[in-house]
C-alpha cells in the first residue's frame, strides 16, 4: 500500500504535526548551527532568525511554497575575509546590503516574469543543475559521517550504517504512522547506537544554562566589506531558483508561477536582511528539508511552520539546543546520504518527465557540460567570491543556453523544428 501524500495546504493532526516538525528540525539543525560556529558567534540568534525567517517566508509566499530557511553556506568565504579584516559587525552590514539588493532583483523579476528561465535554463540544463544540488554534497555527507578521515573509526561506520539502513529500509517496510517519519526514526536509531558505542559527548549539555537570551548585534557598514560580500548574490539567486524548481517537481506544482519566483526570492532575501540587522547569518532554502519532503511525501507548510516554531524555542532553551547538538556526525551523515541522493534523483526525474530528446546534439551537449563542470571541482574567482559546483555549472548552462537561443534566432543551428 502506497503511503498517503499530504499536500502543501493540508492541515496535519497534532499527533502527526509534532513528530513531523521535529523530523524537519533535526534535518536542518546540524548544518544550520555549523555556520555560526565557523563565524565565531552563538548559534542561539541563528536558530531564532532561521525560525522567524521561515515563518515570514511562509507568510510572504501565501503558504504555497514549502521551504525551510537555514543558515547559508554561500557567504562563508567572503564573510570570513570580512570578519578577519573588519570584524563580524561589518559582515552583518554586507549581509544587509546583499539582502536589499536581492529584494530589488525579486521586484525586477516580478516586472519581467519568469519566461526567461525557459530560455536560459531549458530542461536539458536545469535537470543536471538540480541534480548537482544533491550530488555535489555527497562528499560533505561522507565527511560529516567521518568516513573520509585518514583513520576511520569503526564505531562511526557502524552508526552510519545503522542510521542509513533504518532510513533506507524504513521507506519500504514502515506502515501507517511510522511510514511518514522514517527520517526521525533513523535519527533516533542512530543516536541510540552512538550512545551504546560510547561516541556521545554531553559536556556541552551539562555546561549549558536552561534559559538563554540570543546575543543580538547591530550591523556596521564599510564599502570594501559590502563589495566583498555582494557577489554572493549570484550564488544565492541561482541556488534559490534550483531549489524552487526541484521542490515544485516534488510537490507537483510550478512554484515559479504560483506563488511566483518573485515572492519566494523576495522572502528569502527579506529574511537575510532581517537576520543581518539583528546579528544573525544569511538564510537560504535548505536542501536537507527538500529531501525530507521527497522521502516522506509530506509537503504541508504547517509542518514546516512547526519546525520553525521549534527552532525559535530552541534559541531560548540552552540545554535543549545543546542536547540536539550532541547528535553525532555519523548520524547526520547517514541521513544526508539519503536526502542528498533524493535531490539528485529529482533532477534526473526532470529529464525523464520533460522527455528530453538526446538525439539532439544541443541537449546532449548541455547536460554533459553541466555535469562535468559541476563535478570537476574547477572554480571561477570573482573578487573574493568563488563560483564552483552547482552554481558555476548553472552560470555555464545559462551562457551556453543563451548562445544556443541567439543562434536559433539567426537560423544557424541544424536541429530546429521545421
Amino acid at each position: 500500500m502506497e503511503k498517503r501524500l499530504i499536500q502543501v495546504e493540508e492541515r496535519v493532526p497534532v499527533k502527526l504535526l509534532v513528530p513531523l516538525s521535529v523530523q524537519h528540525m533535526f534535518a536542518m539543525f546540524g548544518a544550520s548551527v555549523l555556520v555560526p560556529f565557523m563565524f565565531g558567534i552563538n548559534p542561539a540568534v541563528v536558530l531564532l532568525m532561521n525560525g522567524v525567517g521561515t515563518l515570514l517566508f511562509i507568510l510572504i509566499t501565501k503558504g504555497k511554497a514549502p521551504a525551510y530557511l537555514g543558515s547559508s553556506f554561500a557567504f562563508l568565504s567572503p564573510a570570513l575575509l570580512v570578519i578577519d579584516k573588519f570584524g563580524y559587525q561589518y559582515a552583518l552590514g554586507g549581509f544587509v546590503v546583499l539582502g536589499v539588493c536581492g529584494m530589488i532583483v525579486a521586484l525586477i523579476i516580478k516586472k519581467c516574469g519568469t519566461n526567461w528561465i525557459d530560455i536560459v535554463l531549458p530542461t536539458a540544463a536545469m535537470g543536471p543543475v538540480v541534480a548537482l544540488i544533491g550530488l555535489e554534497l555527497a562528499g560533505n555527507a561522507a565527511d560529516t559521517a567521518g568516513l573520509l578521515a585518514e583513520e576511520v573509526d569503526p564505531r562511526n561506520v557502524a552508526v552510519f550504517l545503522i542510521t542509513l539502513g533504518v532510513a533506507v529500509f524504513g521507506q519500504i517496510l514502515f506502515r501507517g504512522f511510522l511510514s511518514v517519519i522514517p527520517i526521525l526514526i533513523a535519527i533516533i536509531a542512530g543516536y541510540i547506537s552512538a550512545a551504546v558505542l560510547g561516541i556521545l559527548d554531553f559536556s556541552a549539555v551539562r555546561e549549558a544554562s536552561f534559559f538563554a537570551l540570543p546575543n543580538f548585534q547591530t550591523p556596521r557598514f564599510n564599502v570594501e566589506a559590502v563589495l566583498t560580500i555582494l557577489p554572493a548574490l549570484l550564488l544565492v539567486t541561482s541556488e534559490h531558483i534550483g531549489h524552487q524548481i526541484v521542490t515544485g517537481k516534488i510537490v507537483g506544482r510550478d512554484l515559479l508561477k504560483d506563488p511566483g519566483l518573485h515572492r519566494s526570492l523576495f522572502a528569502d532575501f527579506f529574511s537575510t536582511t532581517l537576520s543581518g540587522l539583528v546579528g544573525s547569518v544569511p538564510t537560504t532554502t535548505y536542501g536537507e528539508n527538500i529531501g525530507v519532503m521527497a522521502v516522506t511525501k509530506v509537503y504541508s507548510v504547517q509542518v514546516i511552520g512547526g519546525a520553525a516554531v521549534l527552532s525559535i524555542c530552541c534559541s531560548f532553551l540552552g540545554k535543549l539546543a545543546a542536547l540536539i547538538n550532541t547528535i553525532p556526525g555519523p548520524v547526520i551523515g547517514g541521513i544526508s546520504f539519503l536526502l542528498y541522493g533524493m535531490i539528485g534523483t529529482s533532477g534526473l526525474r526532470m529529464l525523464v518527465d520533460g522527455q528530453v530528446d538526446y538525439g539532439k546534439s544541443r541537449n546532449l551537449t548541455l547536460t554533459s557540460v553541466v555535469f562535468v563542470v559541476g563535478l570537476s571541482g574547477i572554480a571561477l574567482h570573482l573578487g573574493n567570491v568563488e563560483l564552483t559546483g552547482m552554481v558555476l555549472a548553472c552560470v555555464v548552462a545559462m551562457i551556453l543556453s543563451l548562445i544556443f537561443y541567439v543562434l536559433d534566432r539567426l537560423k544557424l543551428t541544424n536541429d530546429q523544428e521545421e
